[in-house]
């Protein structure tokens, strides 16, 4: 890797960072107060092309790759935008990403040229009731109707953006019994009303974005619909998983460089007993901790990207880079919390919100703890303790 500046990041940086400048705080905190979809951060950031960064020029994308989506990601959660923004886009940039990867020319030429547009809502349909971060135990089936085509039936829950998506990338078993990847098979399916039942999950934060449950009740598919090969579908995946990993860790170091701006602000303004309070290192320490974390963590991030940008095997720093961030950015917005000290829990100040979104990242996609298995077996060699 050149660590040197990169003219082209420097230029992304300045123009995203511009358009977040048009939405403040006071906007974010009403749309997850509201539970209201960002529409017009988003159609501003679809004009830009933002939306499809990752989808080759040929299909009216940006043409370039990971590193730079994480990059705008970045930036669009340390605006103050958090999760409630960077989610709201992000589904496009990894969801797809198995499609450009696998799919037929049909669908590439079918629905790229309106996803790099900002036309095209994706939702990504994998996590089940009964499986959780198992996907060798989806039961979610998809059958063949005898005409060429496919009928799925099955439950999927956590599926991001699923009321305003038209899609939606769904992991179905097509062979074999749960308990095997193999037998999986990946399409690109409509989300239509007539055969999905769609529903928000209450949740404790990232509001604008819902997260729903979606239940597939004889859902017709056409043939052309599957994503590259029949039974390889967690294989196929893992182009999305990977880069949703990197992607992350871009949204959670910018959740944190969020709520470390806020604290610095505080603590070189607020006075306590005659001294601003960022001259006491019980503040001040945390501070800088966190600064140097997110900062590491970040660094990892941009390797993992350059990885899976060059065609390298990346597994193992993508999760590295996604656990690291994540444990920073909750770092970062907890001592955010604790400068503020009451404060901080007020709405107002909105470190609450960053502490909220911040949170998330220990948990999805995948918790920490499945992470350090994941390193622990398939790195380390350890013996598996599940």
């Amino acid at each position: 890797m050149d660590f040197s500046p990169n003219p082209d990041h420097e230029l992304i940086i300045e123009a995203v960072d511009a358009v977040c400048a048009q939405f403040d705080d006071t906007y974010w905190s009403e749309r997850d107060s509201n539970h209201e979809f960002p529409w017009d951060f988003y159609n501003a950031m679809a004009a830009g092309g933002w939306v499809g960064i990752a989808i080759p020029e040929q299909y009216g994308g940006g043409g370039q790759g990971i590193a730079e989506g994480a990059l705008v990601l970045n930036r669009v959660a340390a605006s103050g935008a958090a999760m409630n923004g960077s989610t709201a886009l992000h589904l496009t940039m990894f969801g797809l990403n198995p499609v450009v990867k696998f799919g037929n020319d049909l669908l590439k030429e079918t629905f790229l040229p309106r996803a790099a547009a900002g036309d095209l809502h994706v939702a990504f349909g994998v996590t089940e009731p009964d499986a959780g971060t198992d996907t060798s135990r989806i039961i979610t089936r998809a059958t063949e109707d005898g005409m060429g085509g496919w009928i799925i039936n099955g439950r999927k829950i956590w599926t991001s953006k699923a009321l305003e998506s038209e899609v939606c990338l769904v992991l179905a078993r097509t062979d074999g019994e749960p308990g095997s990847f193999n037998g999986l098979t990946l399409f690109l399916v409509d989300l239509d009303p007539e055969h999905c039942d769609i529903a928000a999950i209450p949740k404790v934060g990232r509001n604008a974005v819902a997260s729903c449950e979606v239940a597939y009740d004889d859902l017709p598919v056409d043939a052309w619909r599957m994503v590259g090969e029949r039974g390889r579908g967690f294989h196929h995946i893992l182009h999305g998983l990977n880069p949703e990993r990197i992607l992350l860790s871009g949204m959670a170091c910018g959740i944190g460089e969020a709520a470390l701006r806020r604290a610095t602000d505080y603590a070189t303004e607020r006075e306590v007993f005659g001294r601003l309070i960022g001259a006491n290192q019980a503040i001040s320490h945390p501070l800088a901790k966190a600064h140097m974390e997110l900062n590491a963590a970040k660094t990892m991030m941009m390797r993992a990207a350059w990885l899976y940008d060059n065609g390298h095997e990346c597994g193992e720093l993508a999760n590295t880079a996604k656990y690291l961030a994540a444990e920073a950015s909750f770092f970062a917005a907890d001592q955010a919390v604790q400068t503020h000290g009451g404060l901080g829990y007020a709405s107002e100040y909105h470190v609450e919100r960053y502490w909220r979104e911040a949170r998330l990242q220990r948990l999805a996609p995948v918790s920490q703890e499945m992470t350090l298995n994941f390193i622990a077996q398939n790195i380390m060699g350890l013996p598996r303790s599940y």
